[in-house]
């Protein structure tokens, strides 16, 4: 396949309201969309996530290998987010050149809300707005207690307590609601095993990098009722394999951003039953996560196809770059109509939001 053009394009949207996790507080998601065009000008779109809060790639260094790659289309030495982009671009493309016309049938998946953490009432009733649109499954991020924004040192000024806020969260929604939680791997081991055995009676759904490594997670697991799920500490299918041998998860979350796009990501989803989950991915990285979540049923552990995916948090925006873009409706995230993605970019957003 030819490519008459290669655009490399960083922007950022900027959040709702300020997103708190253990590994700091964000006010807007920087990324990269990546465009190519054929020589018969069919368009296809990628996006990388740099996700430098956890030690990964910068968004700097992202937008140089992208640009490296445009002048010679090597996919070597690539990082996971380029390589995403370069993998979702491809996709994206075959998809519309096979497709002259969409989808057919309204294709969608299950999500689950996402939580910032905080002052256990105003957890409570953000959950409360999310049940309201028909969300059954909420993930709480937890291990905030000690975290200072890096631009804003004072912005947490009182102590944010895990297990208040999954106590609130449960009285607010009552014993059906699914409450899982993602600590970002915030705890050491004892305080793993203590805040878990607290979590207890809550009824957790599962507890995704409560601590950072696998063979913590493996002596968690023998310690609680509550199953685990990786995230940080499996990228690739070798730790995908070690995870499995070591039995340090019942499930993994994956985010294309973090292993290299979708084919990496139904590679992992063959080892380790999974999810998919968003890197705050724009409306091109949602899309795409959300057809490889699909494809799950394809995988060795469909059985596992009851989870719900953590792909509903372009609501946590306050703006986008599409035109046309999955649809969060019901607690489901619907797929564009169109050929491959599906995605159509708003020009005169994306000027608006270009870094």
């Amino acid at each position: 396949m030819q490519l008459a053009s290669v655009e490399v394009i960083p922007y950022a949207l900027p959040f709702k309201e300020p997103y708190v996790t253990a590994r700091g507080v964000l006010r807007q998601r920087e990324m990269v969309l990546l465009r190519v065009r054929d020589e018969d000008g069919v368009v296809g779109l990628g996006e990388a996530v740099p996700l430098s809060l956890r030690g990964g790639a910068s968004l700097e260094r992202v937008v140089r290998e992208l640009e490296g790659w445009a002048e010679n289309l090597e996919g070597e030495g690539l990082s996971a987010p380029a390589h995403c982009a370069v993998a979702t671009a491809r996709m994206d493309l075959l998809g519309r050149r096979a497709a002259d016309q969409g989808r057919g049938e309204e294709e969608a998946v299950p999500c689950n809300a996402t939580l910032v953490a905080g002052a256990p009432e105003a957890v409570a009733a953000a959950a409360e707005r999310w049940a309201a649109d028909g969300f059954i499954t909420f993930k709480l991020k937890l291990g905030a207690e000690s975290v200072k924004s890096p631009v804003e040192p004072d912005f947490l000024r009182t102590r944010v307590e895990d297990v208040e806020q999954v106590r609130a969260v449960r009285e607010a929604l009552g014993p059906e609601a699914r409450i899982r939680v993602d600590v970002n791997a915030a705890w050491d081991l004892e305080t793993a095993k203590r805040r878990l055995s607290e979590l207890e009676p809550s009824g957790i759904e599962l507890a995704e990098q409560p601590v950072a490594t696998l063979e913590e997670m493996a002596k968690l697991a023998a310690s609680t009722s509550i199953p685990l799920a990786a995230d940080e500490s499996v990228a690739t299918p070798e730790e995908a394999e070690r995870a499995a041998a070591l039995g340090a998860c019942a499930y993994t979350g994956i985010k294309l951003s973090k292993v290299g796009g979708p084919e990496a990501a139904l590679v992992i989803a063959d080892v380790l039953p999974a999810f998919i989950t968003s890197a705050l991915d724009g409306p091109v990285g949602i899309a795409a996560a959300a057809q490889v979540a699909l494809s799950l049923a394809e995988t060795t552990h469909p059985e596992r196809l009851h989870l719900a995916h953590g792909l509903a948090t372009q609501r946590l925006f306050a703006s986008t770059i599409a035109s046309v873009e999955c649809e969060l409706r019901d607690g489901m995230l619907h797929l564009p109509p169109g050929p491959g993605l599906g995605v159509e970019v708003d020009e005169e957003a994306l000027k608006a939001h270009r870094l």
